[in-house]
């Protein structure tokens, strides 16, 4: 729940036509941003850092739905309330616009409607083909599209600074921590990847992960 803002302000672009002033914070790691069945009256945007949006299952499991970086927009809802908590996986600044701004804005502009319309696609589209990933792949197959889809959203494609652990991983692609570790270290002896250290992945053939994720 937010209780307090900083004086910081910056801007979300949700497209060319829709742009919205908001207000900046900072939220340690671990700490939650909103939680699932709160009322929905801020949409975000990640300035630095990472954010994990999640569930728990009735019998306390995470799953984590997504992993937000630098640019990404969460928390857009479709309800009143939230579906899904939100958490810093480190360190990060995020950006919250009020949700009143935005359907003012929306209600106003058919530009800023298509560009509301254009980014809940794109959030559409990722959950589903994540779902696809849970569904019809194994343990390396899921390991190596997530890397795939990860390395395809940092500027430099090569080289990953992995913000989220091992844990987080295995709660995102369904597995162990011990299995999501193997698949790494499997990786590195076929030299599809080099890890320097555990959260620093070096992609050196990426065409490699792709037989895996293809398969």
């Amino acid at each position: 729940m937010i209780t307090s803002f900083e004086a910081a302000t910056d801007i979300i672009e949700f497209g060319p036509q829709l742009s919205l002033r908001g207000v900046r914070m900072h939220f340690a790691r671990n700490a939650e941003i909103f939680g699932e069945g709160e009322e929905a009256e801020y949409v975000y945007r990640v300035v630095s850092g990472a954010v994990r949006t999640m569930r728990f299952t009735s019998d306390g499991r995470r799953q984590i739905l997504g992993f937000h970086l630098p640019g990404d927009i969460f928390g857009v809802e479709i309800g009143d309330t939230h579906s899904l908590s939100a958490e810093a996986v480190s360190g990060c600044d995020v950006v919250l616009v009020r949700r009143s701004c935005v359907d003012k804005a929306v209600s106003e502009n058919t530009g800023a409607a298509r560009a509301l319309l254009t980014l809940t696609s794109e959030h559409l589209s990722s959950a589903r083909a994540h779902a696809l990933v849970l569904g019809r792949k194994g343990a390396g197959e899921r390991v190596a599209a997530f890397l795939l889809e990860l390395a395809g959203r940092f500027v430099s494609k090569n080289e990953l600074d992995l913000p989220m652990s091992r844990a987080d991983i295995a709660d995102y692609l369904g597995l162990t921590i011990e299995t999501v570790s193997r698949a790494f270290s499997e990786f590195e002896r076929e030299c599809a990847i080099a890890l320097p250290s555990s959260r620093h992945v070096v992609m050196r053939n990426p065409s490699a992960l792709m037989h895996y994720e293809a398969a």
